[in-house]
């Protein structure tokens, strides 16, 4: 990956657009990029990963928003860019992008939103022109990002580790534990999967403990049934000890239930014999009780015999006279017709007589003497009058029409006066109200207007109020830096004389130094004397070298401690005359109540504009109420014209019908009730003409019933039809009468037949049969038999219950089996996976095992320029012993060539720290590079850390960079150191200033 061009506008601290030329800066290979702290080296690295990713490495990232990338020197209507122009696998590209941005309104006030931007372009060559043309790939960011990580092979965290290089981070790196170790490798190579292995081989291992658990607890269970089913026998057996997942458990539950089923196999055979046994006494005992109940009962059936016989003779006369009475019955039964029409004849006549006497008491006197010929004459002369009624009912039915019909006009033309009124009076204001409702609208535009006017103001009056806020600040903290500045001054001057004055007094006393390291023989370091016959003493107050460097140290920690007070001092005086431009001199106080009072004026204008849609709403509501209210007004005059031509239409037809009823009503109210009168008159003289004919009809019919009668009882024998009457018997008495002949009779029969019996009368010849003394012993053996046959069947279920328990358990052991073999290999996997098994001596997880590989890689590539940078002193290597109770796998130490010893990373000064971690660094991309694909990587940029060099590191370390670019491979230094300014020659400036920072481009000339 080569980078080309770099085009940045309003981005970081950059508020107008810079474009930087790296093709001329890569030109020497070696270029620098320096300015003053805060100008923005570090925002052009950040542009450079922005092009390529959409977002800014590590805490600077913000999240991605335009709000955080945006400079704060731009142009409200100037947009944040950042174009990036790249070869990168052989395909020279060019990637913008724009974040999302607040920019104002193209018409009105306030700012609007404008979302993220993407564009990706390639250039390829042999265009019509011969000089190649640029074509657009894609203006999708996921499609982009995807392509960009895709070519380069790396992600955003890959690259800004092994192309933006942070020193401090691989500082941080080499003092770190084997766990911050290990985080920052496994962002790098993404290890994630071998970290997956790990908890997915837990979660499996946890699973089949989980099963094989659940297994043995199904396993204990059964035992627990299986002891409760063996009863008290079971109590005697001892369940087998052990919880579930105990190895053996299964065999420990089966070999308990094979012991518990033979037992109660044994104890279901003795309990058959004793079911046997008492079956057999049972039998005997019932065969015994069942003679001697036999002979009892054919003795007491010979004995009830011989007392209904006894019973029968009694009743002998009963009988007789109870069979007279059934043959008198007999005979009436043939009167039985005669009687029977006799007394329909006598109902028919009294019902006849009484329904014409009750018709004639509703008719008038006139007709108390009529036949029933004349009273069906008068109800045909007065159904004739009816019907002549019919056309004046209709006249009167057709008149009340009419009636209705007037009074509904009348209804009408009230409520049409009222709408004509109402519409009138609401009319009358109309003018007045339209009139009011526009102005309301007026007055809310207008507050519409002077709200956006208002907010404007706001806004300016806010900023500068925030300024005024921020200056009045910086004021007092302008205050406060100088003071520190002057006591820093003071303090480093005092440590600059004192410095000075133990210099020139061990200066004065290095005679006396000098001669502490005289020995007899020995030639002097000064003169080359062997005898040193007076050498000279060191005075009261000595300065040795020791306390001379001290005295140094602290004179320089001073300057330094007044260079930071100058920088701070600097700083603030900046941001407090920025401030002071923005607020000018107005006081805070004063610009705080002339925000106030704009907001609340703001405020009242927004409330009144908020109106302005109820405002519209309610004009078109009373312009639709008008157009109804004349449409309604026009149409009841147009109802009121047609109704006077209806009301005469319907006053004459009235007239004419009321005419025609008067003669049709007569002396009646109307001709609804005379024809009432006339069909109730009618109606009664029907009745009654019926009824006369219906009486005279049943009183012959009677007169011939009585002849019939009175022949029939003479025929039967009997001297009266009452006499007969009394003689019959009803369907009840009859079969009573016949039920107790016939029951005589049988029991006459029965009694014979049982005397006759031979059994019967041979057991009443032998002696009183005692089944008490039968039954009981029978009733002892059948609860010897049951008790037995209770214990049998207990016992059987026991037997069967074991068997099926053992059976299921045997299964469940049979299926078990596999489950505990799984969980076992699991097992073993997932602790040594983990670091957790006992075959695993170094305790090293899975994803450690694959990190220490990586860093032994990444130890070898940084050891090759670690020796360069430190003149062959220095080796780096890989550790996987255990430190402590922790784990092994990423331990990182350097080999000191001076000492043959091999020490922690943590030991290292400033400057070793430095040129180790930038080796490491640099081994790191080359390990990182080749695990990506080989992605040739032809620009790196090195991040400070220069400043804690002496001369002679320092141009070792610029050797090593120096022989990076070979094969034409680029690199920048981002640094302020000063020296490093004569040393490289190829320079990218950043110069910060108030309208924001720009850049200064130098090339190798």
């Amino acid at each position: 990956m080569r980078l080309h061009r770099l085009r940045i506008t309003a981005f970081g601290p950059f508020g107008t657009t810079q474009e930087i030329d790296f093709d001329d800066l890569s030109a020497a290979g070696l270029f620098l990029l320096h300015g003053p702290t805060g100008a923005g080296k570090t925002s052009v690295l950040d542009a450079v990963c922005y092009g390529l990713y959409g977002s800014v490495p590590g805490p600077r990232q913000g999240g991605g928003q335009g709000a955080t990338l945006r400079s704060d020197h731009a142009q409200p209507a100037a947009r944040t860019e950042v174009c990036l122009e790249l070869t990168v696998a052989g395909r020279r590209l060019e990637v913008t992008r724009q974040p999302p941005w607040e920019r104002p309104k193209k018409r009105g006030t306030g700012t609007t939103m404008e979302k993220a931007q993407s564009w990706l372009r390639e250039y390829e060559a042999g265009g019509a022109d011969g000089g190649g043309v640029w074509k657009d790939l894609s203006r999708s960011h996921q499609e982009i990002g995807e392509e960009i990580t895709q070519l380069l092979g790396m992600s955003k965290e890959q690259f800004c580790q092994v192309v933006l290089l942070p020193q401090g981070d691989f500082a941080r790196f080499l003092r770190a534990d084997a766990e911050a170790r290990g985080k920052l490798l496994g962002r790098l190579f993404d290890t994630r999967r071998f970290a997956a292995v790990e908890q997915r081989l837990a979660e499996q291992r946890r699973a089949a403990e989980a099963r094989v658990r659940e297994g043995d607890a199904d396993l204990l269970a059964d035992a627990h049934r299986m002891q409760q089913a063996a009863g008290a026998d079971g109590a005697e057996l001892p369940l087998p000890d052990g919880t579930p997942g105990d190895p053996g458990l299964a065999d420990s539950v089966l070999a308990w239930a094979a012991v518990a089923r033979a037992g109660a196999r044994e104890r279901l055979t003795i309990a058959r014999s004793a079911l046997a046994h008492a079956e057999s006494g049972h039998a005997t005992a019932s065969a015994e009780l069942d003679d001697v109940r036999e002979l009892a009962r054919l003795q007491r059936r010979f004995a009830d015999a011989q007392e209904r016989a006894a019973r029968l003779d009694e009743r002998a006369d009963d009988h007789e006279r109870l069979a007279a009475r059934m043959e008198k019955a007999r005979k009436a039964e043939t009167v039985a017709p005669a009687l029977a029409l006799r007394a329909d004849a006598d109902d028919d006549h009294r019902r006849a007589t009484a329904d014409e006497a009750r018709a004639r008491a509703q008719l008038p006197a006139t007709y108390a003497d009529e036949g029933a010929a004349g009273l069906a004459g008068a109800a045909r002369k007065a159904s004739e009058e009816l019907g002549g009624l019919a056309s004046a009912r209709r006249a009167e039915h057709r008149l009340s029409e009419l009636t209705a019909q007037r009074a509904d006009l009348d209804r009408q033309e009230r409520a049409d006066d009222e709408l004509l009124q109402e519409a009138a009076g609401w009319l009358a204001d109309w003018d007045t109200t339209r009139t009011r409702l526009r102005d309301g609208i007026e007055a809310a535009q207008e507050a519409t207007t002077r709200t956006e006017h208002l907010a404007g103001r706001l806004k300016t009056d806010q900023e500068k109020l925030d300024a005024a806020r921020r200056r009045d600040r910086l004021t007092q903290e302008a205050a406060a830096a100088q003071e520190r500045l002057i006591a820093a001054r003071e303090h480093a001057s005092a440590a600059h004389e004192r410095w000075l004055g133990l210099k020139e007094q061990r200066l004065a006393d290095i005679a006396a130094e000098l001669a502490a390291h005289l020995g007899d023989g020995a030639p002097c370091a000064v003169c080359g004397a062997t005898e040193h016959p007076a050498p000279a003493r060191k005075s009261a107050g000595h300065v040795d070298r020791a306390t001379e460097e001290a005295a140094l140290a602290a004179h320089q920690r001073a300057d330094e401690a007044r260079s930071a007070a100058e920088r701070d001092l600097g700083t603030v005086r900046e941001s407090l005359a920025a401030a002071t431009a923005a607020a000018s001199d107005t006081p805070a106080d004063e610009l705080a109540a002339a925000v106030e009072e704009l907001r609340r004026a703001h405020a009242e204008s927004r409330d009144l504009a908020s109106g302005l849609h109820a405002a519209r709403e309610a004009l078109a509501r009373a312009e639709r109420e008008h157009d109804r209210r004349v449409a309604a007004q026009q149409e009841a005059a147009r109802r009121v014209e047609s109704r006077a031509a209806m009301r005469d239409a319907l006053a004459g037809e009235q007239a004419g019908l009321e005419e025609e009823l008067t003669r049709a009503r007569g002396a009646s109210a109307s001709v609804a009730q005379r024809a009432a009168q006339l069909e109730r008159q009618t109606a009664l003289l029907t009745e009654a003409a019926d009824a006369a004919r219906a009486a005279d009809e049943s009183a012959q019919r009677l007169k011939d019933a009585d002849a019939r009668l009175a022949d029939a009882a003479f025929r039967a024998g009997f001297d009266t039809p009452s006499a007969a009457s009394a003689a019959l018997l009803d369907a009840a008495g009859h079969r009573e009468l016949q039920h107790r002949i016939d029951a005589w009779q049988n029991e006459q029969a029965a009694v014979r037949a049982l005397l006759a019996e031979p059994d019967a009368a041979a057991a009443a010849q032998r002696p009183p049969a005692s089944p008490a003394a039968a039954d009981a012993a029978a009733e002892a053996a059948g609860r010897r038999l049951r008790a037995a046959g209770s214990a049998c069947d207990a016992a059987a279920r026991r037997s069967a219950e074991l068997d099926r328990l053992s059976a299921r358990s045997a299964t469940a052991a049979r299926r078990l089996a596999p489950l505990r073999e799984t969980h076992d290999r699991v097992a073993r996997l997932a602790t040594l996976a983990a670091g957790t098994s006992a075959d695993n001596e170094r305790r090293m997880r899975l994803e450690s095992y694959v990190l220490a590989a990586r860093l032994e890689q990444v130890a070898a590539a940084a050891t090759v320029r670690l020796r360069r940078m430190s003149s062959g002193r220095y080796t780096l290597v890989h550790s996987d012993d255990r430190t402590g109770r922790g784990r092994s796998g990423l331990g990182l130490h350097v080999v000191d060539a001076w000492t043959g010893r091999e020490r922690d990373t943590a030991t290292l000064s400033g400057g070793e720290t430095f040129f180790a971690s930038l080796a490491l660094a640099l081994g790191l991309a080359d390990v990182v590079t080749d695990e990506a694909g080989g992605v040739r990587l032809d620009t790196l940029f090195i991040d400070e850390g220069f400043g804690s060099l002496d001369d002679q590191t320092l141009d070792e370390v610029l050797d090593v960079l120096d022989s990076l670019r070979e094969r034409d491979r680029s690199v920048g230094i981002v640094s302020h150191v000063a020296d490093l300014r004569r040393r490289v020659h190829a320079q990218l400036e950043v110069v910060k200033g108030r309208a924001g920072s720009v850049v200064r481009q130098r090339g190798e000339g």
